[in-house]
């Protein structure tokens, strides 16, 4: 499974779906630094996908010695770009569990001081989701220009991008050729030779990131990300972490406030994710939060006159879709340019149009044209998806989301035998989506790293109250994860918004904003279940 943000307006959030990358949210141990949980005989909820989630014990409130020097580095500040924006880079240690100074990792950090005249609450953290989302990016296109006025006035808003992730010492895999032919590979396979085909490419995929990227592999988890936060706190001298996470963000700031709850401070959980699911079942879910949000797209499109899906029902729509994905396996379609559009391409155009629906008639346009021979359009969704830029270049969020997904949580599958037999289950839930979203979880079947991380519950029990945002149609963290982690957060007050798109806040009308915003400016918590729409 992945959860992460995308480009397409000045606060759009970042997910994953179907792409030839992993499955997986986080949580990590051993080797990444994290505490051990007591052994737990399984938090055993089988129905609700739960079991073996073991308790996240906090971390010890003292800083240990051997982390001290860095909680006392000093962060050297320079002005970056136009708008007062600031930059800095902090260290923290490769491996929490046996820190060295000579293996450090070096982390960018930017930020935005409090445009008010009075002194500020303090500094505001965000992390726009991925994983592999750059926060120093959110900072500087997003949150410091179009948070509300308010916001911005009040708090020094600040991002650092995770270890592995954009400027901080980024994962590398495959060449930007090489991620052509990868987001090409059918992942949808009719008999061994393309099964083969695929397993080929996901073992490609992981021997290229270990090849470049070595030992940082083993120590990129969410509990890492989690200490580094903390790290970054201590350095901006606030006694308690204030947070904005979307999406796979809400993983990292669930985590933080299980490890640290004493100094979670006011904590905005949007799009969240739950931390005690198995890979297995957040990808199954996943699947069918995309089938919901393709009907209600659907349920759209056949009222007007220009669907391409025809205008009977949201069932012949979604034959109609399958059928034209069907076709375009057969006969990859021709675009303005050398690549053609393959099955795997079109159908990561469409998912990318099911993450706001503003994109939708952006779609509607993109599937006619394909649907006459023309897949230039839906080509163009699925590179803004992957962050293929138009020279060619793909970014590093491809790179960092499995890197950090796989290190997480244990893969969906190992082998293709096991992926055979969830396809049942995957297609019932998604007749659409769900073939391609069970081959597109295999991928961490061959990482080179083992995971370290395990489905976890979290209490933070002792934390101020925390904020959690669920919308009841978000394709890519369907709103039972939002339930679902407001039931294990010990002070959680679960705010929905009873609509469409990934996340709410910015984009779910002025109850959301106005209820974040009164819990961010002024620490007022919501009453539970607060529905907005």
């Amino acid at each position: 499974m992945h959860t992460r943000r995308l480009p397409s307006t000045a606060l759009a959030v970042l997910a994953t779906a179907v792409l030839l990358t992993v499955s997986g949210c986080s949580s990590g141990s051993g080797g990444s630094g994290e505490p051990e949980g007591a052994p737990s005989s399984a938090s055993s909820d089988r129905a609700a996908g739960r079991t073996n989630a073991e308790p996240l014990k906090p971390l010890p409130a003292a800083v240990p010695k051997n982390l001290k020097r860095y909680y006392e580095q000093k962060l050297s500040w320079r002005d970056c770009g136009d708008g007062g924006f600031q930059c800095a880079k902090m260290k923290a240690p490769l491996d929490y569990g046996h820190p060295d100074p000579s293996k450090d990792v070096e982390l960018a950090v930017a930020r935005k001081k409090a445009s008010g005249k009075g002194k500020p609450i303090g500094s505001l953290l965000v992390n726009p989701g991925g994983p592999g989302g750059s926060a120093v990016d959110y900072v500087q296109q997003a949150a410091g220009v179009g948070y509300p006025p308010q916001v911005r006035r009040s708090y020094d808003l600040v991002g650092v991008d995770p270890r592995g992730v954009a400027r901080s010492e980024p994962v590398r895999c495959l060449t930007d050729k090489q991620m052509d032919g990868f987001t090409r590979t059918d992942q949808t396979p009719d008999d061994k030779a393309e099964t083969d085909r695929l397993v080929s490419a996901y073992k490609k995929f992981a021997a290229g990131c270990e090849k470049r990227s070595g030992d940082l592999l083993g120590h990129l988890s969410t509990v890492d990300a989690a200490r580094d936060m903390d790290v970054l706190r201590g350095l901006l001298g606030d006694k308690k972490l204030n947070y904005v996470g979307a999406s796979y963000g809400t993983y990292l700031g669930a985590f933080y406030a299980g490890l640290y709850p004493q100094r979670s401070g006011r904590l905005v959980l949007d799009g969240a994710m739950d931390p005690s699911l198995s890979m297995l079942r957040l990808n199954r879910d996943q699947t069918g939060g995309f089938e919901t949000a393709f009907k209600e797209f659907a349920k759209d499109c056949v009222h007007k006159t220009d669907c391409p899906l025809g205008r009977k029902s949201t069932a012949d729509a979604g034959r109609k879709l399958s059928a034209f994905f069907k076709k375009t396996d057969e006969k990859p379609l021709r675009t303005g340019e050398p690549r053609k559009l393959t099955e795997s391409l079109a159908t990561t155009g469409v998912i990318r149009a099911m993450y706001d629906e503003s994109t939708w008639p952006q779609l509607r346009d993109a599937l006619t044209t394909a649907m006459d021979g023309d897949g230039t359009d839906l080509l163009a969704l699925a590179d803004e998806y992957y962050e293929r830029d138009p020279d060619g270049h793909y970014g590093n969020i491809m790179f960092a989301n499995p890197a950090v997904n796989c290190l997480d949580l244990p893969p969906a599958f190992s082998s293709p035998a096991a992926v055979k037999k969830a396809l049942p289950s995957f297609e019932k839930t998604s007749p659409v989506f769900g073939r391609g979203f069970a081959w597109a979880a295999l991928n961490c079947g061959y990482w080179p790293e083992k995971a370290t991380g395990h489905p976890r519950s979290i209490d933070a029990q002792g934390a101020a109250p925390i904020l959690v945002v669920g919308t009841t149609r978000d394709p890519a963290t369907p709103y039972a994860w939002a339930q679902g982690l407001a039931g294990q957060l010990d002070s959680a007050r679960l705010l929905t918004y009873e609509g469409d798109g990934h996340t709410a806040y910015l984009r779910g009308g002025a109850c959301i904003n106005d209820t974040v915003d009164r819990y961010l400016l002024k620490g007022e918590a919501p009453k539970n279940d607060k529905k907005c729409s």
